[in-house]
This record gives C-alpha cells, sequence and structure tokens, in this order.
C-alpha cells in the first residue's frame, strides 16, 4: 500500500477504507510517514471531508494507537467533560468538585492553553505546588478515593493525535471537522471514561465561529462517542464574551473557588451547574436535570463540593490553604484600570481579544516553549449588556510591566458600547444523539 495512494483517493472524494485508515496511523505513529505526505492528506480531508463511518473509524484507530486506560477498578459509572476552549472557560476546576462531591467519579485528562485560549493545566498550575504529572496507577487511585482528579495527557496516550495536530496547527486545518472530532474523541476514548458531557464554544472566542458550525461539531462528537461506546451530551454555549469575570490563570483559580463558595459570577455558574447536571443524569445519581441541579446546589451550600476541591488540589501536592486565602496565590504588580470613553450600553466585549491581550501580558503562550506569568490577566468589571457612564471602570488589567498601552488599545479596539444592546444567550442548544 502506498500513501500517494490514499491521499490520491481522498483527493478525489473516496472515502477511506479501514485498511488506508490503518495505514495512516500506523505510519503516523512509528514515523515512517513523511510531513508532505500526512500534510497532502489532512487537506484533502479539509477539502472532501469524512464520512460518519471513516471519522468514527479514524477517531477508534487513533485512540488505540497507544495505551488505553482501565478504570474498571473504580465502582461506579465514570464521567468524564471536555470543553473546544474559550476565554476565562475555567468551568473544569470547580465541575469535578462539584460531581465528585456527589460521589461520581470523574478522571479528567486535560490540555494547556492553545492560542488565545486557556488551559485548564496552567490553571492549576498556578496553584503553589500542584502536580499535573502524576502516574496512571496514583491517577487511578485518586479517582477511587477522591473521586476525581485532573491531569496532563500522557505521550502514551492517542499517539498518532500529537504528530497529526502539530501538523494541523501550521497548515490551516485545525477547524477541518473530522480532524478535530478524531483529536478530541480519540483521548477521551484512551481516557476510558464510560459517559462524557462535551461543552462546544460557539462565537468570537471559539473555535468554532457560527452556530451552525458548533452544531454540526456537537452532532459528530456525540455521534462518535456513541459509536465507541460512550454514552454523551454535547451542550452549546456562547463564547462571544469572556466566560465570567477574571481571565488569566490564578484570578480563574480565584473564580473558581468563588464558585464553590456560591459567589461567582451568573454566567460562569450557570454553565458550570448545566454540564455538572447532566453529568450527574450519565453518572446515574439523578433521573434529571433539575433533580441533578438540587443536588449540585446543595453540595455547594454545604460545603462538601468546596472540600472535595480542597481534597484534590492537596492529593496531588498543591498547597490546599490556597481555598481559604488568595495572597498564596500568584499577584501582579500593577493594575491599571480601563475606562469607558462613551456612556451607553457595552454590546461587544470580544472574547478572542481579550484572551490575546492576556498573551501579550505573559498569561498564554505566543511560542510553545514561552514560560507564563501566573499573576497576570484581565478582570471584567462590565459585561456585554450593563450600562456605563464616561470614566466608568470597564475592566482592570493585572500586569507585571509598567507600559500596557499596546494592550488597551487593543481592548479599546474590541469593545463597543453603543444606545441599546442586549445580553448574549448562554446556552444555545443541548445535543443528545
Amino acid at each position: 500500500m502506498r500513501m500517494v495512494d490514499i491521499i490520491h483517493d481522498k483527493r478525489e472524494g473516496k472515502a477511506l477504507t479501514d485498511e488506508q485508515l490503518q495505514f495512516f496511523v500506523d505510519g503516523v505513529v512509528d514515523g515512517s510517514l513523511p510531513q508532505y505526505q500526512i500534510s497532502a492528506l489532512l487537506m484533502a480531508i479539509h477539502f472532501q471531508g469524512m464520512t460518519t463511518e471513516e471519522t468514527s473509524k479514524l477517531t477508534l484507530m487513533m485512540a488505540h494507537s497507544g495505551d488505553t486506560m482501565d478504570l474498571s477498578s473504580i465502582p461506579g459509572i465514570k464521567v468524564d467533560k471536555h470543553s473546544t476552549g474559550g476565554v476565562g472557560d475555567k468551568v473544569s476546576l470547580p465541575l469535578a468538585a462539584l460531581v465528585a462531591a456527589l460521589d461520581i467519579p470523574v478522571p479528567m485528562i486535560s490540555g494547556r492553553g492553545l492560542g488565545h485560549t486557556g488551559g485548564t493545566l496552567d490553571k492549576l498550575e498556578a496553584i503553589p505546588g500542584y502536580q499535573i504529572e502524576i502516574s496512571t496507577e496514583d491517577f487511578i487511585k485518586q479517582v477511587a478515593e477522591e473521586k476525581c482528579a485532573i491531569i496532563g495527557p500522557t505521550g502514551s496516550f492517542a499517539p498518532a493525535d500529537k504528530p497529526i495536530y502539530a501538523l494541523r496547527d501550521v497548515t490551516d486545518t485545525t477547524d477541518v471537522m473530522p480532524l478535530m472530532v478524531s483529536s478530541i474523541m480519540s483521548k477521551k476514548i484512551a481516557a476510558g471514561a464510560d459517559a462524557i458531557v462535551i461543552d462546544v464554544k460557539t462565537g468570537a472566542g471559539a473555535f468554532m465561529k457560527t452556530l451552525e458550525d458548533s452544531t454540526a461539531l456537537a452532532k459528530a462528537l456525540v455521534k462518535t462517542a456513541n459509536a465507541a461506546g460512550m454514552k454523551a451530551i454535547a451542550v452549546i454555549s456562547d463564547m462571544n464574551q469572556p466566560l465570567g469575570n477574571k481571565v488569566g490563570n490564578a484570578l480563574e483559580i480565584e473564580e473558581s473557588i468563588d464558585l464553590l463558595k456560591g459567589k461567582a459570577p451568573k454566567d460562569i455558574t450557570e454553565i458550570t451547574l448545566t454540564l455538572a447536571s447532566y453529568m450527574v443524569v450519565l453518572g446515574g445519581k439523578a433521573k434529571d436535570q433539575a433533580e441533578a441541579r438540587q443536588l449540585l446546589e446543595g453540595v455547594i451550600a454545604d460545603g462538601s463540593a468546596l472540600a472535595r476541591f480542597k481534597a484534590m488540589v492537596e492529593a496531588q501536592h498543591g498547597d490546599g490553604r490556597v481555598i481559604d486565602d488568595y495572597s498564596l496565590l500568584p499577584h501582579a504588580s500593577y493594575q491599571w484600570p480601563l475606562v469607558a470613553k462613551t456612556s451607553g450600553v457595552i454590546t461587544k466585549i470580544a472574547a478572542d481579544s481579550v484572551g490575546i491581550a492576556s498573551m501579550m501580558l505573559g498569561g498564554g503562550r505566543q511560542a510553545t516553549d514561552d514560560t507564563l506569568d501566573y499573576a497576570v490577566g484581565i478582570e471584567l468589571e462590565k459585561k456585554v449588556g450593563d450600562k456605563v457612564e464616561i470614566g466608568d471602570t470597564i475592566l482592570t488589567i493585572h500586569a507585571n510591566q509598567e507600559d500596557v498601552e499596546e494592550v488597551k488599545q487593543l481592548l479599546y479596539d474590541h469593545i463597543d458600547i453603543a444606545d441599546q444592546g442586549q445580553p448574549y444567550p448562554m446556552i444555545y442548544d443541548i445535543i443528545t444523539e
């Protein structure tokens, strides 16, 4: 079999056979395929697409291209969660503790920031001592005992994904639907959970900018998960403006803890409880979302979710005192206000631009080897739909540099104030099959 023939077949719009897909995956993993041929096939898939069956087969082959996690020794239905990425999206942090507080095992293997989007692992590493790399044995033990753990991926999980993803990033194929599905679901299938809730973001700060594309991706993810034997629900949620009020690694840890104390902004609380409630239903602890939500509100009120988060942090060698003392987290030297130049209603705070602003401050990576500044970020004082007067603070820039004029200008260029406006809906749709 020749790779050039596989490229030709896909270029001509043919569905690839199981043998062709396996040849491709094997060649990626063992390094026998040159990058230019892998890239050529990725571009052919971009133009010709893949059938649902092709996508499912590719995903399963990628999932089984390396080690898989065996969680069968952990009692109960194991439920995972995935987000397609956004700005201020710290949902995984409080969500894991909320669901675990109801004795549902939550084994979560998360990622780092990508472009303007923040990464769960980067945020956790803002907690002094927190270890994202633990052995598989310790991971399974922690999920069994504490019901939750959040760690980074190992190179042995779905190893076909890493080189393909790296080439997608430099060949403008990051948003190709079958490739997104196979990348996301291959790692989740390899991680061994029984069910998954997927948060598909839509809007300016998301990879999928339109509701139509986000819906198509959500349906493809659910179908592929089902084909692999996983129960799945996808929630399509807004990412036109940042989620919550805080963007930046340590700042988002603070807001995550605030949520578990019942003190977080309405939007981050709403999406977290929505996603968590579907996890509780899939985990068999509630008959419907309404009952699940009541249970989740209970573990916030009685403090057990907060205690579960502290237990997870300490189990992974983090300083649990941060739960009650935010001064133990990194904090920036300067706080610069961005004030309104006109009066009216805020109609736009572009999420992607806020993410880029945080990255410019050092809160995200512009290159893969960049060192993060965990203290910096953006704190929103106003959101879309809020009224402002001239001189009101729209947001505060947390920086470790005195000159933030370039950051301010970027933000001013992507914040609109008009005579009237409405907030975005938080949730657009729920995909169950």
